[in-house]
């Protein structure tokens, strides 16, 4: 009976971080969003994260490569808009 209950709380587990997965989420959002809203330590979602990882090999590689690109473009995003201001603020200050 205990062995039924484990399975279906990894079972669950698994099911939300589909869930975090859907909302683009890294595994530290992932870890940080079911310990605050549904009280699974970060080291449980961390360990079913990674068996996911070991199932799903060619999945998580194309989510990771998409996670970093996205990271870079939001890097790339915040430096136009660095250059933005900069450039902005001179010219207010040429008049």
């Amino acid at each position: 009976m205990a062995d039924s209950s484990s399975a279906s709380y990894i079972h669950m587990v698994q099911h939300m971080i589909e869930k975090c997965l859907i909302f683009h989420m890294t595994k530290e959002e992932c870890e940080q969003a079911l310990s605050k809203h549904a009280n699974i330590t970060p080291v449980i979602t961390s360990t079913v994260w990674k068996e996911l990882e070991k199932e799903n090999k060619e999945f998580f590689k194309a989510y990771e490569e998409r996670q970093s690109k996205q990271e870079q473009m939001s890097e790339e995003e915040t430096n136009q808009m660095i250059q933005k201001i900069i450039s902005d603020s001179s010219k207010e200050s040429d008049d």
